[in-house]
């Protein structure tokens, strides 16, 4: 590989590292073809980037990312690393269903909000609620009461409108 590629290659990963809210490391070890493109298609479909890399172009390339400074020691052996921007637990999600799934590929670490996690700790990243199930759960929040206050006004103008049909039926009456 030519050093202007080379260059290329760290320039790109260290432009989506800067952007990305999450990065997630994994060992893609013993994938078929099948199963790498089965995997990219997921990722791909949920607005993450997922990109095979050497290690080395990795470290020069996190090398002066906000936290990513412990990351280079954990870089060994086949390494994909998928970017999150959008919503950080997404690609948590992916990795361990298609982990659950397979049995082969595993989480190395990841940088959350530049925070680092040990790979060991992918099934509590990946029980942590999306970003839309956030949004979900505080709209579903937010609409309880009012759809509260719905149901009172449409009870009283209920009873109005009867109120207002009896009175209608003892003038007609007498």
């Amino acid at each position: 590989m030519k050093r202007s590629e080379k260059e290329a290659i760290i320039a790109e990963v260290n432009e989506k590292a800067s952007r990305a809210s999450a990065m997630y490391f994994a060992d893609f070890t013993g994938l078929t073809v099948a199963e790498e493109t089965e995997l990219r298609r997921e990722f791909r479909n949920s607005g993450v980037e997922y990109r095979v890399v050497k290690n080395t172009l990795a470290r020069k390339a996190l090398e002066n990312v906000a936290g990513c400074d412990q990351v280079a020691d954990r870089l060994a052996g086949p390494t994909g690393i998928a970017f999150g921007y959008d919503d950080a637990i997404v690609p948590a999600k992916i990795i361990k269903k298609f982990s659950d799934r397979t049995g082969k590929l595993s989480l190395k670490i990841a940088v959350v909000e530049k925070q680092m996690f040990e790979g060991s700790r992918l099934d509590e990243l990946a029980k942590l609620p999306s970003r839309k199930e956030l949004i979900a759960g505080i709209l579903g929040s937010l609409q309880s009461p009012i759809a509260g206050i719905a149901g009172a006004v449409n009870a009283v103008l209920r009873d109005l409108v009867s109120v207002i049909d009896q009175v209608a039926q003892k003038k007609q009456a007498a």
